[in-house]
Parts: structure tokens; sequence; C-alpha cells
């Protein structure tokens, strides 16, 4: 038997944000997080029909690997990926286990690696780092489209 939806349940759907979420032990490969990620963008735009530029699926996928590498290296235990779509912007959100919050290395020209922080920061239209009862999360938003004039939707001034 087939489900009926009246239009007023479908109108109803309309504006919900599209959410997606992934926890991870420790184990899996930082690999697992930027494949789910790139999956759930990809949806996105083929079952709900939302734009998504190149540059925001590359993006998307970046500050996943890092915030999630950054979660691997120095929280124990298990971390929680999530990835939201709403208003044009996709939140990305990353729980783990400590309660130390993440801080920008000072510039040092031959510091080689640990640049994932100022890399998300720099590419993100929003960041936020707040503790929680348990661990700590770092949030970030990222435009979905490009402005008409072609260059980057990024931070917002």
């Amino acid at each position: 038997m087939a489900a009926v939806v009246s239009q007023d349940e479908c109108e109803s759907l309309l504006g919900r944000p599209i959410v997606s979420a992934m926890a991870m032990d420790g184990s899996e490969p930082i690999a697992g997080a930027r494949r789910a990620a790139r999956s759930f963008m990809t949806a996105v735009q083929a079952v709900h029909g939302l734009p998504v530029s190149d540059r925001a699926m590359s993006m998307v996928e970046l500050v996943v690997s890092e915030l999630v590498t950054n979660a691997y290296k120095y929280a124990p235990g298990p971390c929680l990926l999530e990835l939201e779509v709403s208003d044009g912007v996709v939140e990305i959100s990353v729980w783990d286990t400590a309660a130390q919050l993440p801080a920008v290395s000072p510039t040092d020209p031959s510091r080689i690696g640990q640049h994932g922080l100022e890399i998300a920061m720099a590419v993100c239209r929003s960041f936020e780092v707040r503790r929680e009862p348990v661990g700590k999360r770092v949030k970030v938003t990222i435009g979905l489209a490009d402005d008409p004039g072609g260059a980057p939707a990024g931070r917002l001034l």
C-alpha cells in the first residue's frame, strides 16, 4: 500500500535542514570521513536539488579531513562528525572527547604541519569552538554556491 502525502505535508518539509551524522571510534581511516562528506554533498545536489559548487565540494572534504584528523590526533576516544545543510550553507561539526580548545600555532615559515586549523579558519564562512559537558565541539560553515561574479562565497566581512 502506497503512502499518500498531502501537499501541506510536502510543503512542511521545505526549508528543513538536511542532516547526516557519523560516529567514529578513532580506528577508521580519515579517508572514510572525507568519503562520507562527499557522498552527503553529492546527495544534497542529486537528491535534494540544491546547487553545490565544485569549490564548496572540495572545501567540505578538506575541512572534514582537517577537523577529523585533529580529533584523532589530540583527543582520545570517539568523535562525531555532523553535516547539516540549510539556508545555503553546510555546517560541519566535529565533537571529540578532549576538553582542551584548539589554538592556531604562531606563524613560523619553517614549521612543517600543524596548519589544519589555519586552513579551516581561512576557507570557512564561520568558525566556532566550544566546550561541551564532555569534550568540545568545533563548528564551521561553508557556502554551497559561489557568487554570480564567480568569486568564492567565503567569509563574510
